[in-house]
């Protein structure tokens, strides 16, 4: 349900002026700057995935704080918007710990998990990359054959009828039609016409996002949608109309939030606080019914070095440790497909996210960078990972020991990360299956991360 959509509306328009200039440059950090000290959170590069329930809940009672003070500033009217810690409390009560997504057989249970939960994390199944319009069908359709596949947020295109597709143009509308009818159809050729998808990623401004609500060929009810939030703590009006349209549609709504590493909140510490923060935002603002995670380093824009991934485990074991929020972890790695190490970053996230209590997202290839460089392999392999180390019971020490290895295996390489070969390279497109030699590269790779103590169930 939403929480108190229009109250809370209301507060973006008559809420306390001020610049926004004072509420980035000066509030923000200075707060970071105190609720960290105050809880006493450290950074260990020692373990990039820590064993330490005390330092996950500093991280929750510093974002806490964090959020109630600071609050979420509107750009359009300069208006900061305060919640309560009463209604911070009703919130969170409130909030469903779980969510029956897509239809028929394909339906799933989308839900909240403990820190070294033996349940299997949700797989949503994502390269966050553009793809050649013509191709895009083939790579909806690749991905959908994923057996592991919980949910989509599909390819997205960046042309539409030859023409680069521009915000708030006729253009954009077409593309995120065009996105929303590749994706419906691919699902329908891959027998899995009920799949929950989390739609559509071409679609940027609010316009567009309403343009493709249709349940006959577009995104349904029974669909999710994303409401994306603006570094740092902020939003406008059109991402509260998008959160308003999704509450009212009837769709799963999800928070969209990246925080950066190096920039407002600080280092490792304040990343983490602040993606925490989030999940108040997207339940509070937006009524979000899970939060979509992707904190990212300001210099390489991936999640996969030694500080992200700490960020990652520390903001994920500190909401699954102290609410029943819904969320999952979406990696962005630094090298593109075709590599054996796209497969080590991909396996060092998905690790650190399924034991720290998150649900997957996998993965944004090439920094998110390189248009066709994204394929389903490297998504499988996350979780595959996932999977293991789930049902093996692994514990976040385990964890910590295989994703330290695995560091040794790029981490000095992610300033020159390779770039890797396009989705056209890798996979036969007329089929929408992987290559031979690629499929071989893929399963070398899991027999090594076997061998370091990961164990596949098949």
């Amino acid at each position: 349900m939403a929480y108190r959509m229009w109250e809370i509306m209301e507060r973006s328009a008559t809420g306390p002026f001020m610049e926004e200039a004072e509420f980035l440059n000066k509030r923000i950090p200075r707060k970071m700057r105190d609720v960290v000290k105050k809880y006493g959170i450290t950074y260990d590069p020692a373990h990039p995935v820590p064993a330490d329930d005390g330092l996950a809940d500093a991280v929750w009672q510093a974002a806490r704080e964090f959020f109630v003070e600071v609050g979420v500033y509107n750009q359009d009217t300069h208006r900061v918007m305060y919640f309560s810690e009463d209604e911070v409390d009703e919130a969170l009560y409130t909030a469903p710990s779980s969510y029956r997504v897509g239809e028929g057989r394909d339906a799933r249970v989308f839900g909240w998990r403990a820190v070294e939960d033996p349940r299997p994390p949700f797989c949503i199944f994502s390269p966050d990359i553009t793809y050649d319009e013509v191709d895009h069908l083939s790579a909806c359709l690749a991905y959908m054959k994923e057996p592991l596949l919980d949910a989509i947020c599909s390819p997205l295109l960046e042309e539409f009828m030859g023409r680069p597709i521009q915000s708030r143009t006729p253009w954009e509308i077409g593309g995120s039609m065009e996105h929303a009818m590749n994706l419906r159809h691919a699902a329908r050729l891959a027998g899995m016409p009920g799949v929950f998808m989390i739609a559509v990623g071409t679609a940027e401004t609010d316009v567009a996002q309403i343009a493709v609500s249709d349940a006959a060929w577009g995104v349904r009810p029974s669909d999710g949608r994303l409401v994306g939030s603006i570094t740092e703590m902020m939003t406008n009006n059109a991402m509260l109309n998008k959160g308003a349209h999704y509450q009212m549609y009837g769709s799963l709504s999800g928070n969209l939030a990246g925080t950066i590493y190096g920039a407002y909140s600080g280092g490792a510490e304040g990343t983490a606080v602040m993606q925490t923060a989030y999940h108040l935002k997207g339940l509070l603002v937006h009524s979000a019914n899970f939060e979509q995670n992707f904190p990212f380093h300001l210099k390489y824009g991936s999640n996969s070095g030694r500080e992200m991934l700490w960020v990652v485990s520390m903001f994920s074991q500190a909401v699954a440790r102290n609410t029943h929020l819904v969320m999952d972890s979406n990696g962005f790695m630094n090298a593109g497909p075709g590599t054996d190490m796209l497969f080590y970053e991909t396996a060092a996230h998905a690790l650190t996210s399924t034991v720290s209590g998150a649900n997957l997202w996998e993965s944004a290839p090439a920094r998110n960078k390189h248009h066709n460089h994204g394929t389903p392999l490297e998504a499988r392999l996350g979780c595959e990972v996932g999977h293991a180390a789930a049902r093996q019971g692994m514990t976040r020490a385990q964890a910590d020991e295989i994703v330290n290895a695995l560091l040794s295996k790029y981490e000095e390489r992610i300033p020159d990360a390779p770039v890797g070969q396009p989705f056209q390279e890798l996979y036969d497109v007329r089929k929408a299956v992987p290559k031979p030699e690629y499929l071989d590269r893929y399963k070398r790779v899991k027999e090594e991360l076997h061998g370091m103590g990961v164990e596949f169930p098949y």
